[in-house]
């Protein structure tokens, strides 16, 4: 038996939706624990493209249960068209389970969302506008509507009521905005109740259940640690906490219960919306991976701003998260490159920085130390084991693990699930398992 949490080292978007998928094969359960619609994870499986959005990658595999924990917040819309979707392409969702105490986003969220966005002119955070940041508002202010109360018509009538007249003062007054008809809203949400309704359940308990069965657990992340609302890049961050400590509060387990914490990371960097990016290119290096990475967001289409890797702020996933090993993505991008460059460290007002700062304006003053290695000029993506690899490509492989402090397990060197190389398993592999004998982290035990 094994739990395992995965989460995103960098800033999102470093393809943890194929190494969940991967990972899922040993899964029993695997469990989304933070986020909403504002999250996207493609996977390719058999030449067919996944586009899930709050559905846990393991719904591929027929008898892994899926569970939408209840950290997450429910777009009723959204996922039953995710549902219907995957139906119409062969893919039963009877295992799929969500939260009751999940909180469900409202038109009202979605408006607001975008309005505050645009209200914000040039100090704009870059969100998703699917009112995501609204919804956990809500909850933090205790006028949020969950899951459980869609299935009581009476008790969502009157919550609904008095809310929508709330939000209502809020979309006239400060935005300018038509009001909603509480009748037509409530209408919408009675009729996705009936259907959620067979999906609902106690998630904490289903959880808890499994670990006492001894089944395999995997715990999916949305986003990245330096989007985390407390330890990320405040305040261009999501509204939730996709650090592997956000995991055990969004599905309701005690941090006891984890045997092991994976990082997804690229082997360069991207990053979505505003905010400061030590690394980013600017240049035609940047376009080339952006281009080659096919660097758009699964939620939005937005381009990506691409740099080169920041092992600073790999350091700090891997301090913050208790990494104890990492699935390095996307290493084929690199083959078209004479050098390439890794961010060891920053020049922050003349002096060297070894450590993420958490001031923000410390952070955006940050300029990068680059250490520059060779690249390979050669194809990757048909490498199935460490020795196909071009020895340019290993070097840089092993000179990530050494800045990160933590081994290499996964390397993926394209879309589709046989485009990987499983240098240790993860999951049923001995724990931080890719040391040498004085401790160094390695690619290998070879």
């Amino acid at each position: 038996m094994a739990n395992v949490i995965v989460i995103g080292a960098q800033w999102g978007d470093e393809g943890k939706g194929k190494i969940t998928d991967l990972l899922s094969r040993s899964a029993d359960v695997v469990v989304r624990s933070q986020g909403g619609v504002n999250a996207g994870h493609t996977i390719v499986v058999r030449g067919q493209t996944f586009k899930l959005h709050l559905i846990p990658s393991g719904i591929l595999y027929p008898d892994t249960e899926c569970i939408i924990g209840s950290g997450t917040v429910i777009d009723p819309q959204v996922v039953l068209e995710e549902i219907d979707r995957l139906e119409a392409l062969g893919v039963s969702t009877s295992n799929l389970m969500i939260s009751q105490t999940a909180h469900v986003t409202m038109p009202y969220h979605r408006i607001i969302d975008k309005a505050s966005e645009e209200r914000r002119g040039d100090r704009k955070i870059g969100t998703t506008g699917r009112g995501i940041g609204p919804t956990y508002a809500d909850k933090s202010e205790r006028i949020g509507i969950r899951v459980i109360d869609l299935m009581d018509k009476d008790d969502l009538r009157q919550k609904l009521e008095w809310t929508i007249n709330y939000k209502n003062v809020i979309l006239e007054k400060l935005y300018n905005l038509p009001p909603l008809d509480p009748e037509a809203v409530i209408k919408e949400y009675i009729g996705y109740a009936e259907r959620l309704r067979p999906y609902a359940i106690d998630s904490s308990l289903k959880i808890y259940e499994a670990i006492e069965k001894r089944k395999n657990i995997l715990f999916e992340g949305a986003q990245g640690t330096l989007l985390d609302l407390d330890h990320g890049t405040y305040p261009y961050v999501t509204s939730s906490n996709p650090v592997a400590g956000g995991a055990c509060v969004g599905a309701g387990i005690g941090p006891t219960a984890i045997d092991r914490v994976i990082g997804v990371a690229k082997a360069y960097t991207t990053r979505v919306g505003e905010g400061p990016f030590p690394s980013e290119l600017n240049d035609e290096v940047g376009q080339l991976l952006c281009d080659r990475g096919a660097e758009f967001g699964t939620t939005t289409g937005r381009r990506r701003r691409c740099g080169w890797f920041d092992a600073v702020i790999g350091r700090y996933a891997v301090r913050i998260n208790g990494l104890d090993c990492l699935a390095i993505t996307k290493l084929d991008v690199l083959d078209a490159l004479d050098e390439i460059k890794v961010c060891v460290a920053y020049e922050l007002d003349g002096e060297t920085c070894h450590h993420f700062p958490s001031n923000a304006s410390q952070f955006a003053r940050c300029k990068p130390i680059y250490e520059t290695l060779p690249g390979w000029k050669q194809p990757t993506a048909h490498c199935r084991s460490l020795d196909d690899l071009p020895k340019q490509a290993l070097s840089y492989l092993k000179r990530l693990a050494e800045l990160m402090a933590v081994p290499i397990a996964i390397v993926s060197l394209g879309a589709s699930r046989d485009q990987t190389i499983i240098v240790e398993d993860p999951i049923h592999g001995p724990k931080r398992a890719l040391l040498d004998a004085n401790g160094t982290p390695v690619i290998s035990k070879q």
